[in-house]
């Protein structure tokens, strides 16, 4: 918009106060918006209801709790009860005693101790996905199993890439020992991405040398409590089980205030109920299990929730990520926590397609948009393909892009004197001079959402410069920054 330099004589301000509001106004561009639009799935007595129903699992049916010393503490010192079938009642009350230490917000820093992730700020962070088995290499085309340099690449990508405000791994580097994936999987992201990641640990030796490290790079435990750089990630077992291992992390986790998120891979109608309030209710429980144990060890150390309510296709028992019962599942889930004070996640920028296709696009492009209306400012899975096993980079880059998008709708519209702008139309519109009006000036690159790599140009300008598709683009840009 070149052409827009020009102004009318009588019109311009002094060059060096346009200059500083056209900086202004490009940085606004680039920086990601409060959200002002909110989608609700659930009412306020719906809520209640799955909160009535989440208290009524815990205390009548209970949880599967394999971890010996904190099931007896539980009975000995907070009144739960041990039924004949195993199952561990936890009364109504310690449950909502626990709930109320929860601290309001988790907060991420990177390693330069920037804050890059507050969940009580109304800008969305958005985060990749992890725990692929496969990857789709953006060079070949090729579906195959995911090595410590697929890692690093999605590490330097997440640094490159501005709408992401954490790195995440996306995939299990296949050529590293089972025993050191998880420990070298966190060093290669923090050796190539200032940004705080989130982390998965197998079992709580895995998490030791993980914490290890972790300190090490922000000069010890102190620091990394007072400014966490990883999210790490735990939960229990559908249907309401909590393993020996599981219950070891959230402990260490809490005693170490390393912000985590405790969530269970619910399967409705495998795992609960396939109703959509149902799976919420009991997944939810399974969670709020984990939080009463983490509050417990430590009150008011960071913990998150959120929705891992993975609806199958049951004609053939496939994970489908791109339904809308995800979204939906997300969404209310998102609504549950917010009403229980617990913050959360909700996932979005994930496909059910194998290949980087239009169904890739069209399923990321809806559930993105969803994911920020949710009532939570944290978005993750993002680059997921196969249902959540594979992979991909390109679906990466496409999601950055989606974001600048999502958060434009998100941020809805100003309504004040400016914004409505009747002295622009008594002063404007008797010479149609809008186009060169200083209102317009202001505020044409902070209004509008400009794209780095959807096309919006002409069809003929497109074809002389090659007819380049988004795929291509997209291609180009990882060459950009990986080779």
């Amino acid at each position: 918009m070149a052409e827009l330099a020009a102004r009318r004589p009588g019109r311009r301000k002094s060059s060096r106060a346009a200059k500083l509001n056209r900086k202004a106004h490009i940085a606004d561009m680039t920086r990601l918006k409060d959200q002002a639009l909110r989608l609700r799935l659930v009412d306020q007595q719906q809520v209640t209801m799955i909160h009535d129903a989440v208290l009524k699992i815990l205390s009548e049916i209970g949880v599967v709790l394999e971890h010996e010393a904190t099931r007896a503490m539980l009975i000995a010192d907070h009144g739960c009860r041990l039924g004949d079938d195993g199952y561990l009642r936890m009364p109504p009350d310690l449950v909502e005693r626990a709930l109320g230490t929860v601290p309001p917000a988790i907060r991420l820093y990177d390693l330069n101790g920037n804050l890059k992730v507050d969940t009580s700020s109304r800008v969305t962070a958005y985060c990749p996905g992890h725990n692929c088995v496969r990857v789709l290499d953006w060079r070949t085309g090729t579906l195959r199993p995911c090595t410590l340099q697929d890692i690093r690449e999605t590490a330097r990508l997440c640094e490159a890439l501005p709408n992401l405000s954490m790195s995440c791994s996306l995939g299990y580097p296949g050529d590293i020992p089972a025993e050191d994936e998880a420990v070298e999987t966190v060093r290669t992201l923090f050796a190539h991405c200032t940004k705080p990641a989130a982390i998965l640990a197998h079992d709580e030796h895995i998490q030791a040398r993980i914490l290890s490290h972790l300190s090490e790079l922000v000069g010890g435990y102190g620091n990394l409590a007072d400014k966490p750089v990883a999210l790490e990630l735990m939960g229990p077992i559908s249907p309401l089980r909590l393993p020996g291992e599981f219950c070891e992390r959230i402990i260490n986790a809490a005693r170490h205030h390393l912000p985590i998120v405790c969530y269970p891979a619910t399967f409705p109608g495998m795992s609960s109920p396939i109703s959509v309030a149902g799976a919420i209710a009991q997944s939810s429980a399974e969670a709020i299990a984990g939080i009463v144990i983490h509050q417990l060890t430590e009150p008011g150390a960071p913990i998150m929730s959120g929705s891992a309510v993975l609806p199958m296709d049951m004609r053939q028992a496939d994970l489908a990520y791109g339904a809308p019962e995800y979204m939906l599942n997300g969404l209310g889930a998102a609504d549950y926590f917010s009403f229980i004070g617990v913050p959360s996640w909700v996932g979005a920028g994930c496909s059910d397609s194998h290949a980087f296709d239009a169904q890739a696009a069209a399923e990321a492009g809806a559930n993105m948009a969803i994911a920020a209306l949710a009532g939570t400012p944290f978005v993750h899975n993002l680059g997921f393909l196969s249902g959540g096993r594979t992979g991909s980079l390109e679906m990466l880059a496409l999601c950055d892009e989606l974001i600048g998008w999502s958060n434009q709708m998100a941020a809805g519209c100003a309504v004040d004197a400016d914004a409505v702008a009747f002295d622009v139309v008594k002063r404007a519109a008797p010479d149609n001079s809008f186009l060169t009006d200083p209102h317009t000036q202001d505020r044409y690159l902070g209004e509008n959402w400009y794209p780095a790599m959807f096309e919006r140009s002409d069809a003929e300008a497109w074809l002389e410069n090659g007819g380049v598709d988004l795929q291509a683009r997209i291609r180009g840009k990882l060459s950009q920054v990986l080779d």
